[in-house]
């Protein structure tokens, strides 16, 4: 059974460059000032580390210890969090996204759509698969940053409530990502949650975060001033999204396809 509420919070860093121990040292302070509880924490892509399209420049072992970070978190607040990290598996590097639940169950998603304006097809292996986690009955499929782009592989056939996406988005590119998170919303009549962080990278590539939810509708619930590192929290419902794909069943009109 759904719950009504499903409740997010989003954390919206300055990620330090290079440094996971500075990280996640920083994330815990943050999340200390928090005490209200929640279901899932969302945190941006490469959370530990910042965008690094080459990840035999950090040591192999850090992703264990943001995996770790993870793990103590959900435990100890004792809800999922999730945000992607870069895994070794099998000799192939992946941009991976992991929630972690309570219990250290974990789900996770590989990036499919890999951003070679910077070279990330050239070390990171490809996602092949959608993933959807369900959290209090809610149903939460997982995307990472540049997938954004990409409606074909974010359509909803169904299958999830709300859309996730994590992501270092570049300060230059921010209008693509507000309409774009919006535009998620509508078509795919679910919710969608954009987590970015701010600052300034080790490439001296600026962010200025914007991250959001936005309703089905494509109205923006929650949002942080452009720049400002914060914690924030939302409240999703779930009645309204029902009654809302009863009352105005476009998916019923969309398109068939199928993707190689």
């Amino acid at each position: 059974m759904t719950e009504e509420t499903l409740r997010i919070l989003i954390i919206q860093p300055d990620i330090i460059w290079k440094d996971t121990t500075e990280n996640l040292r920083h994330y815990s302070s943050l999340l200390r000032a928090y005490e209200k509880p929640v279901d899932l924490i969302l945190l941006p892509e490469m959370f530990s580390t910042g965008f690094v399209t080459n990840p035999e420049e950090i040591s192999e072992s850090l992703h264990d210890d943001a995996i770790q970070w993870l793990k103590n978190i959900a435990e100890s607040r004792n809800c999922s969090v999730a945000g992607s990290v870069i895994v070794m598996e099998n000799r192939r590097y992946y941009n991976r996204l992991i929630c972690m639940a309570p219990d250290s169950v974990i789900s996770f998603y590989n990036k499919r759509h890999l951003f070679r304006m910077e070279g990330e097809e050239e070390y990171f292996s490809q996602g092949l698969q959608r993933t959807v986690t369900v959290l209090k009955g809610w149903r939460i499929c997982w995307q990472i940053c540049y997938d954004l782009r990409f409606p074909v592989w974010s359509r909803n056939k169904g299958d999830y409530d709300v859309l996730v996406y994590v992501a270092n988005w570049p300060a230059q590119r921010s209008d693509a990502w507000n309409t774009l998170l919006r535009a998620r919303a509508i078509e795919n009549q679910a919710y969608v949650i954009g987590v970015n962080r701010i600052g300034e990278d080790g490439n001296g590539i600026v962010y200025l975060g914007e991250s959001c939810a936005v309703d089905p509708k494509g109205i923006l619930l929650n949002d942080f001033n452009a720049g400002e590192e914060k914690v924030i929290d939302v409240e999703l419902n779930y009645t309204p999204l029902q009654d809302f794909r009863q009352k105005f069943p476009v998916m019923l009109d969309a398109d068939k396809f199928t993707i190689s």
